[in-house]
């Protein structure tokens, strides 16, 4: 199954477990032995198997004994700054994000009391 943006969170957690089981038995690691090399337990192993959420430190380290830890640099590749914005900010680092204006609004203003 190709992971979509149509899934459900549960559907894609559910892909991840079985490519993560794959993976496990491609490198013919058993439940436990993945467990104990990742510092996890085995029951930790299972639920993330089966689809269950996880924190993002244990699947760092079961990607990490997995060998699979260098493919999140494709996942979110560092960013890098377009050429027309090293200009505006004179190669300082950017702080925070713009956002989406709002248009403004139609209705003209009044006093409180006029309505």
């Amino acid at each position: 199954m190709k992971i979509k943006g149509l899934l459900s969170d549960e559907a894609v957690l559910v892909e991840l477990g079985e490519r993560l089981a794959q993976r496990r038995l491609e490198l013919q690691l058993t439940q436990e032995m993945l467990a104990e090399q990742a510092g996890v337990s085995k029951r930790t192993v299972e639920r993330l198997e089966a689809g269950a959420s996880t924190q993002l430190s244990t699947m760092v380290r079961i990607l990490r004994v997995m060998e699979l830890l260098d493919r999140l640099e494709s996942l979110l590749p560092e960013a890098g700054l377009r050429p027309m914005d090293l200009l505006r900010l004179k190669g300082k680092a950017r702080q925070r994000a713009g956002g989406k204006r709002k248009p403004p609004d139609e209705t003209p203003w009044t006093w409180s009391d006029e309505a």
